[in-house]
């Protein structure tokens, strides 16, 4: 790393460090509908896993392949 690259960095920093800690700190408001959305692509997924592990089962079991 060159010295002028972090001597431009140190320059920026301290330029800008008053913005830095401006903004609104902690979790961010989550969208209801974005929200929904995950949780139910979150529940399909999750029934698909079940669905190949009964499959996985029966396949044991049965000694089928």
């Amino acid at each position: 790393m060159h010295p002028a690259q972090v001597s431009q960095w140190k320059k920026e920093l301290l330029h800008n460090a008053g913005s830095l800690f401006e903004g609104q700190r902690g979790p961010k408001p989550i969208n209801a509908q974005n929200h929904s959305a995950r949780l139910y692509a979150k529940i399909g997924h999750q029934n698909l896993a079940m669905d190949w592990l009964k499959k996985q089962k029966k396949r044991l079991l049965t000694g089928v392949d």
